[in-house]
C-alpha cells in the first residue's frame, strides 16, 4: 500500500529532533506502487528517509520524502555452514540483528543496538566494535529512481569502504527496497575491543546471545537515548592519516589511540582527537558533546540543524588547528 500526503512534519521521524517538512510524504510497503510513483514524478528531487538515526537537516523544507516500508525476514539459502537471510528495508536494524541471534546466525551480532532500519545498513555500511555491513551484506535490492527499474548489487558492486557505499556516494539515485545478508551457522566470537573484551571477561564461554547483550549494555551506558537527548550517535568518522603523521602524533602522544590499515595509513580515534582539544562535554546555548562521549553531539531542545552544523564546524577547526587532522561527518547532512 502507497501512502501520499502533503506537508509533513520530520521533527519527530529524525533522531536529532530538528524540525523541517516534507512537501510531499510518501509512505510504501509496495515496490510496484513505488515504482508507479517514481515514473510518473521522474523529476523532483527525492530523499530517502529509514528511522531517521542518522540525517541533518539544515534545509527546513525538503520536495519529496519517500519512506520504504517493506518488511519481511525470510530465509532464502541454506548450507551446512552457512544461510543467507533476505530482509525488507523498512525492518527495524535492531529487530533484525535480535532475530539472527535467536535463530543462532552469527555475522551481525556485534551491530547490535545500532538505530535505524535494514535499508539504511548498507548506504552507511554501519561498523561497531570490530565489524562492518559489508562483511555479511550478500547483496542488495533497489529501485533507481530516475528510471523505476529494480536492481540489484553485488556485495564488490556496492563499493563499500569506511561508513560509505555506491548508495551514499550517489545520494538520492537508489531506494532499498531489501538487504540480503550471508551469515554463519558456526560462531566465533569477535571480542577485539577492549571495552567488549572487559565486558565478557567474566564469561566462562561466550555465546552469540552474551555478545548481542554485552554491546547492548555498553551502548547504554556510552550512548545517550535519542528518545530523552537528541542526537545520531557518532557524528563524525574517525580519520584515517598517513604514517608519517600517525609517528608525529604519538612522539608527542605516546598512548594515542592509532589503528594500522595499512602499511601507509593508520586511524585516529576521532573522540580522542576532541577531547584532547578540550571539547569533551563543552555545551553553547542548546547545542552540545555529551558528558560521556565526545563523538556524540547532542540537541539538548529547540536548535536548528544549522545550529548544530556550525558547533560540528567549530570542533574541526579546533581538532585541525592542533593536529592538523581534518575530521569528518559521518551524518548525512541534507
Amino acid at each position: 500500500m502507497i501512502n501520499i500526503r502533503q506537508e509533513v512534519s520530520l521533527l519527530s521521524r529524525n533522531t536529532f529532533g530538528i524540525p523541517a517538512t516534507a512537501s510531499v510524504f510518501v509512505e510504501t510497503d509496495n515496490i510496484a506502487e513505488l515504482t508507479d510513483y517514481l515514473r510518473s514524478f521522474p523529476d523532483p528531487v527525492v530523499f530517502v528517509l529509514g528511522g531517521g538515526s542518522n540525517v541533518l537537516f539544515v534545509s527546513d523544507r525538503l520536495d519529496v520524502v519517500i519512506h520504504p516500508v517493506m518488511k519481511g525476514i525470510e530465509l532464502i539459502d541454506e548450507t551446512n555452514d552457512d544461510v543467507l537471510v533476505r530482509a525488507g528495508a523498512g525492518e527495524i536494524w535492531d529487530d533484525f540483528a535480535n532475530w539472527c541471534v535467536e535463530q543462532d546466525y552469527a555475522g551481525v551480532e556485534n551491530l547490535s543496538y545500532i538505530p535505524g532500519t535494514v535499508g539504511a545498513c548498507p548506504i552507511q555500511n554501519i561498523g561497531a566494535y570490530g565489524a562492518e555491513a559489508k562483511e555479511t551484506v550478500e547483496a542488495v535490492e533497489a529501485i533507481e529512481k530516475e528510471t523505476g527499474h529494480a536492481v540489484s548489487f553485488n556485495n564488490q558492486q556496492c563499493h563499500f569502504d569506511y561508513r560509505d557505499s555506491l548508495f551514499k556516494k550517489n545520494k538520492g539515485k537508489y531506494i532499498i527496497t531489501a538487504v540480503r545478508f550471508r551469515l554463519s551457522k558456526r560462531f566465533e566470537p569477535n571480542v577485539k575491543y577492549s571495552d567488549l573484551e572487559t565486558e565478557l571477561s567474566r564469561n566462562t564461554s561466550v555465546t552469540l546471545k552474551d555478545v548481542r547483550q554485552a554491546i547492548i549494555d555498553i551502548r547504554r551506558r556510552k550512548l545517550p537515548d535519542p528518545s530523552e537527548l537528541g542526537n545520531v550517535g557518532s557524528f563524525f568518522k574517525n580519520p584515517t592519516i598517513h604514517i608519517e603523521k600517525s609517528n608525529e602524533i604519538s612522539k608527542i602522544f605516546p598512548k594515542a589511540p592509532l589503528y594500522p590499515v595499512s602499511e601507509e595509513y593508520c586511524k585516529i580515534s576521532a573522540a580522542w582527537l576532541i577531547q584532547q582539544c578540550g571539547w569533551k562535554g563543552i555545551r553553547e546555548g542548546n547545542v552540545g558533546t555529551h558528558e560521556r562521549q565526545p563523538l556524540v553531539i547532542v540537541n539538548y531542545g529547540g536548535v536548528s540543524g544549522n545550529d548544530i552544523l556550525n558547533f560540528a564546524r567549530k570542533i574541526i577547526e579546533a581538532v585541525y588547528r592542533r593536529f592538523g587532522v581534518g575530521l569528518e561527518p559521518e551524518v548525512n547532512i541534507v
